[in-house]
């Protein structure tokens, strides 16, 4: 036998998988049998090549691949048995004859090959062992108990499963992570260099179409050469745009190449004939799963019709062996799975065609309801109820939400409007907790809109509460408002009581002053129905809009009642969210280390559990809390984590109360003119989400722009305001994230000759955000306008009128005329004078007159005065804040 290899020259780069390479080198050197396991199209040979190429050096009696891809097509009865072709066609004869070894008489070739080999220190390479996966075990077995020194690296489909063999998954190449370098990327790289050498001239001027068809390919190796190979003929757009056919459209590979691996589907094809009809029937089906699945949902959706659920563990795991089905982690103790998108595509074709794809779907969106019920139940707090239990349970329901969703679609286009109702109402808490509101918006919107006279009274009240909660928390205050009076009205018509007490919860936090005194009637219903859930939900209200009207011992009183409640349930949600009512409570005595205790506590309470809407209010808080005690290091992460939760969820107006938080942190460190952008996109970004402003944002954005003034200028601030307002959410997520600067840097650029001749003296009547009105003459800063009725939180905030402050003087009430007091409430508020104007009924001028006339009779030169005077009065109309 020769020494050296005989391993194929590579035609083309080899991208990525250094590590891999690496890592594999380690493990053929320390273990005598490496297995390459992987689905059709991943990259296992050309992987074994390189590592075999790197390993040379390592096995002076040679390395030899032994290629046994077409040894499917002449086993059974087609194999020429006893003759030379017929031994060729098996595994012993095809390694003999790549060893150069020749058959003694009258001797088995496994004996005389071993015999060959003996203590030679060789690596040999099987490729493609799913050709004949029993063969090539029992072949291993043999000549590794013979050949001390021999190392064996095979691939295949699935594993040998012979002892000492160590198993190794070709994952996928790496798709971009946040914050990479696409260009790093190994899937684009691999895309980026083909369609180069496929296309002379062809350069990428924008990355992200490719990054998206890199991932729609899962990083499969062979699919992103396939889908470079279409840049002969068409754009990187368009090709993405296709990907719903894929297999029709990924069909132009190299000549050259062994058949199977020409187009997509002649890969996956060559993967499914060696399946067995039960392993067939179960791929067909898993591909009902959208986000993955675990075997008790596998069972449920996939048993039944010719296969028996006992089965079904059984297939499930020869699935996973030949590659087809992946391992993706454990939830809540739970192995999942999942196939990659290209195989997934392949096995719906199949399921389809099976006649089998509406019983299939049917059974699925049945259990997804099933489940949806189960999580709601688990999360309604009953006394002895075990917490690690409903945490499980929770964890389950969120790995499964692509599923959920999926359900709800199917439901709908089954004209099944009742069920995908109601799978949406029983997730009402989660979803709300969760902070990801669009999808649930969109398919209540659709739902509530559509012509379905079976829909039950009580359903359809229970799904106008939860929309109007989701328009609440997206600060769409008259939505809120309206959906909370069709809810109410409803309920009360149909006996829907839970309904009725939640309605009246959600139209309090609306508008205080008009539905608060519902809340009576709320507790009393809930407790007639022994409910603790709602009873909790409805004292938290009545803590809340304490807290909001300044009646802090009644507010402690009210939340460590529901925490009392919550508590005999072991219910740690629902103590969470009343131990967040005890922090804003402290926070607003004054007791700013009581607040941090409760914010934390929350926070270790909410573990393992998606209540991202939550967690963001607990990491705000914790920030404003380090930023008032001067520690900003710990300020800034805190606002951090809060900023990108918030980003993350998609949530505008928690982007737009985040960035008003850093504006004070940035405030407090004396970098001015970053406060300053930071609240003007606060500003706009609030505008942008359609929220109204609300109580005090007037002074907190005062307080904030004053030094600025006095440090830079009215014109600087001026121009420093309308570059907030220009930034995108992205630019000013960016812009917040960016690491602190030196405090000293800032006092010696803002004090510099420079930054003193560009700020004029202030007159009286100047406008902009450097004055009391905004650019536009709206009297606020970011131009928005509207009441503040929204129960946002004692974190919120919104555009504010931003004058510069002077010594309050005392006044008496009987100065103002009774319309100017009710002026003065309104100015409370926070309100624009374009504001006050629509709240009255009376012209932008008349407004703007009356507020002049009150600052005159007070003495005052800002808004900001006549609100801080009102308080102190009780004249100012209390809102939630």
């Amino acid at each position: 036998m020769e020494a050296a290899h005989n391993l194929p020259v590579e035609l083309d780069s080899f991208v990525g998988r250094q590590a891999d390479v690496h890592e594999l080198t380690r493990l053929v050197t320390a273990t005598r049998l490496v297995t390459l396991a992987g689905p059709g199209g991943i990259g296992k040979s050309r992987l074994a090549s390189r590592v075999a190429a790197a390993l040379a050096p390592e096995f002076p009696d040679g390395v030899r691949l032994v290629e046994l891809t077409e040894l499917t097509e002449l086993t059974g009865p087609r194999r020429p048995a006893g003759t030379q072709a017929g031994r060729e066609c098996s595994v012993t004869g095809r390694v003999a004859r790549v060893l150069g070894v020749l058959e003694e008489p009258g001797r088995r070739m496994p004996d005389t090959l071993a015999d060959a080999v003996g203590r030679r220190r060789m690596l040999l390479v099987l490729d493609n062992c799913e050709s004949a996966i029993e063969e090539c075990a029992a072949f291993a077995g043999h000549v590794l108990a013979a050949c001390p020194r021999l190392r064996i690296l095979a691939t295949g489909r699935e594993p040998l499963r012979v002892p000492g063999e160590t198993i190794w998954r070709v994952p996928p190449l790496a798709l971009p992570r946040p914050g990479e370098d696409p260009a790093e990327c190994e899937a684009v790289r691999l895309f980026v260099e083909r369609a180069c050498a496929e296309r002379p001239g062809f350069a990428v001027t924008d990355l992200d179409p490719v990054v998206r068809l890199c991932r729609m390919l899962d990083g499969m190796p062979l699919a992103i050469e396939l889908a470079a190979a279409m840049t002969r003929v068409l754009s990187i757009e368009q090709i993405v745009t296709r990907m719903d056919d894929r297999f029709r459209l990924l069909s132009g590979g190299d000549r050259t190449a062994p058949a199977r691996q020409r187009t997509l589907r002649a890969t996956v094809d060559w993967s499914y004939e060696l399946l067995g009809d039960g392993q067939r029937t179960l791929l067909h089906r898993l591909a009902v799963f959208t986000g993955g699945w675990t075997l008790e949902m596998a069972e449920a959706v996939c048993g039944g019709q010719g296969l028996w659920t006992e089965d079904v563990l059984g297939l499930l795991r020869d699935l996973v062996d030949k590659s087809l089905v992946t391992v993706d982690g454990e939830v809540a103790g739970e192995a999942r799975y999942r196939m990659l998108e290209t195989i997934r595509e392949y096995a719906a074709e199949r399921l389809s065609a099976s006649g089998e794809r509406e019983a299939v779907c049917r059974r699925h969106a049945e259990h997804m309801s099933r489940q949806a019920e189960l999580t709601r139940r688990m999360l309604t707090p009953e006394p002895g109820r075990s917490w690690p239990e409903v945490r499980r349970r929770l964890a389950l329901m969120d790995a499964a939400m692509a599923d959920y969703w999926a359900a709800v679609a199917r439901s709908w286009e089954a004209g099944e409007v009742v069920r995908a109702l109601r799978m949406l109402v029983v997730m009402h808490r989660p979803l709300l907790a969760s902070g990801r509101y669009d999808k649930a918006v969109e398919w209540l919107d659709r739902l509530l809109a559509a012509d379905a006279a079976d829909v039950p009274p009580c359903l359809r009240g229970d799904a106008l509460v939860m929309r109007g909660a989701l328009a609440l928390a997206q600060g769409e205050h008259s939505r809120a408002l309206e959906y909370g009076e069709a809810a109410a009205a409803l309920c009360r018509a149909s006996g829907n009581r839970p309904g009725q007490a939640n309605a009246a919860v959600h139209l309090a936090m609306v508008d205080p002053a008009r539905f608060g005194p519902g809340l009576d009637e709320a507790v009393r219903l809930a407790r007639d129905l022994g409910d603790r859930w709602i009873e909790g939900i409805v004292l938290g209200a009545r803590g809340s809009l304490a807290l909001f009207a300044g009646r802090h011992r009644e507010a402690q009183r009210t939340f460590e009642t529901v925490y009392g409640l919550m508590s005999d349930c072991r219910n740690h949600y629902a103590m969470a969210l009343s131990l967040i009512g005890l922090a804003q409570t402290a926070h607003a005595r004054g007791s700013l280390e009581a607040a941090r205790e409760h914010y934390e506590t929350a926070l270790r309470l909410l573990e393992g559990v998606d209540a991202r809407s939550e967690v963001v209010r607990c990491l705000a808080g914790l920030g404003k809390i380090a930023t008032e005690r001067g520690d900003f290091a710990e300020a800034r992460a805190r606002l951090g984590e809060s900023l990108r939760l918030s980003r993350d969820t998609g949530q505008r107006l928690g982007v737009a109360r985040r960035l008003e938080a850093f504006a004070l942190l940035a405030c407090a460190e004396g970098d001015h003119r970053r406060s300053v952008r930071l609240a003007a996109a606060s500003s706009a970004l609030r505008r942008a989400a359609g929220s109204a402003p609300s109580s005090g944002a007037g002074a907190r954005v005062e307080n904030m722009l004053a030094p600025a003034r006095a440090r830079l200028g009215e014109a600087v601030v001026a121009t420093l305001w309308a570059e907030g307002q220009a930034m995108t959410a992205d630019q000013a997520i960016d812009h917040a994230l960016e690491p602190a600067p030196e405090v000293a840097a800032h006092a010696a650029r803002d004090a510099s000759p420079a930054a003193d001749a560009a700020a004029p003296p202030a007159s009286p009547g100047a406008t902009g955000p450097a004055s009391g009105t905004a650019k536009g003459g709206s009297g606020t800063a970011g131009g928005g306008s509207g009441t503040a009725r929204g129960a946002n939180g004692p974190d919120a905030a919104g555009p504010a009128d931003v004058p510069r402050p002077r010594v309050v003087p005392s006044a008496p009430e009987s100065t103002l005329t009774p319309r100017e007091l009710e002026l003065v409430a309104l100015v409370a508020r926070g309100l624009s004078n374009r504001a006050i104007a629509d709240e009255l009924v009376i012209s932008p001028a008349t407004a703007a007159r009356h507020v002049a006339n009150i600052l005159a009779k007070l003495g005052f030169s800002s808004r900001t005065q006549v609100a801080a005077w009102a308080v102190e009065r009780g004249l100012a109309e209390t809102r939630p804040r």
